[in-house]
């Protein structure tokens, strides 16, 4: 049944509205959102979608589609609390963008809402910004209020800092509001200023999911932030943004063997964004390879965010060749599991596809989630 239809089912009339956000998928700098760094990310097609209609009621009611709830989740939208680790934590994102518009003093009226999703969760596709950004653009369109997307994302991003307990960077909300169709973002994260750099139509992106769940509110995604603090302390900058690899080799002894490895992912992954920036825009195919295997092999092998299932698909890509049509591949997202991001020729996207599903099943007897994508639009809102 269509989402529409079902919101009918469940609230007994029809939607007003609809707002769409979607996913993202980056294609180099991992990691580096969160120091200060630049990004290169694309919104897809696969996004989190709430249809909506204002409420009769002074209670909102607010029901995510596949959830196994037989109900809305009713609220009071003046008086709502984070929810804990035994009730709905997908809440939390809700009531966090809520929360940030009331902040500013902002009136929400109440609300009937249906979410439904074609976007795995836990898959480095930002889901929970996804939804983030949706629960957005519903809220300015019941208020009447519209904030640019700088503003909007810093709303979302400070949610999931305060409500979920993530201490993400800017990147996963912005490229969910600022997508364009074929076009990657680039995004400077320390001022965030932003361009676009053209993907040629001949280049696909194929995004295979592990199906390994990754849960960043754990401690893993902390303790690497809070590593890259301390090496910065040490070395005596504000920000990654302004040491040289020069800096980082130098101060090796005084870093430790932990803190040094970070400290080289960092650095080499911001130079690894603007040479791959530089490569896009002249059409350098084999630059652009090495830099996205470069760059999965820091994750790796210094950021230690990778896995076993991962690494095995990018060395699948890499076997699968560029004589065939790879252009590059790497682990995209947080990490700790999640998806690989591969760019391939049109033409050889479907060959890539099934070498990499076949070879995950030999070594691991499962199937692969795979998908062929391009860059799409942002988060949006519409009258029905």
């Amino acid at each position: 049944m269509p989402a529409g239809g079902s919101f009918k089912s469940v609230f007994g009339r029809a939607p007003e509205f609809v707002s769409r956000a979607p996913g993202r998928i980056n294609l180099i700098g991992e990691h580096v959102d969160y120091l200060d760094g630049c990004v290169m990310p694309i919104a897809i097609e696969k996004a989190i979608t709430i249809h909506f209609a204002r409420s009769r009621s002074s209670r909102s009611r607010i029901l995510p589609d596949g959830f196994g709830l037989d109900e809305p989740v009713s609220f009071d939208p003046n008086n709502y609390f984070r929810q804990g680790p035994e009730e709905a934590q997908w809440l939390n994102y809700v009531f966090g963008v809520m929360a940030g518009y009331q902040n500013e003093g902002l009136v929400i009226p109440t609300f009937d809402a249906l979410i439904t999703s074609d976007l795995p969760a836990g898959a480095g596709l930002s889901s929970s910004a996804a939804l983030e950004m949706a629960v957005a653009m519903l809220i300015e369109q019941l208020s009447g209020c519209q904030k640019n997307v700088v503003e909007r994302a810093l709303i979302c991003q400070k949610a999931e800092h305060e409500w979920a307990g993530v201490p993400c960077g800017i990147m996963d909300q912005f490229a969910s509001g600022a997508g364009k169709v074929g076009q990657v973002l680039h995004l400077d994260c320390r001022n965030l200023s932003y361009d676009y750099v053209p993907l040629p139509e001949r280049i696909s992106v194929l995004t295979a999911d592990t199906q390994v769940k990754h849960a960043l509110g754990d401690g893993e995604y902390r303790q690497r932030r809070e590593s890259c603090e301390q090496a910065a302390e040490i070395l005596g900058i504000q920000s990654f943004r302004d040491a040289t690899i020069e800096q980082v080799e130098a101060a090796r002894e005084r870093l430790g063997e932990l803190l040094y490895l970070r400290a080289r992912h960092v650095v080499g992954e911001m130079h690894r964004v603007e040479s791959f920036a530089d490569a896009l825009r002249n059409d350098q195919v084999d630059r652009i390879a090495k830099l996205m295997r470069k760059s999965h092999e820091s994750l790796r092998d210094d950021f230690e965010v990778s896995c076993e299932e991962l690494d095995v698909l990018v060395e699948a890509a890499y076997e699968f060749g560029t004589d065939k049509g790879l252009i590059g591949s790497r682990m995209t997202g947080g990490g700790f599991g999640g998806s690989t991001v591969s760019l391939v020729k049109r033409e050889a996207a479907d060959a890539l596809k099934d070498h990499l599903e076949k070879s995950f099943q030999e070594k691991f007897g499962r199937a692969l989630n795979c998908f062929i994508t391009s860059p799409e639009n942002g988060a949006h809102c519409e009258s029905l």
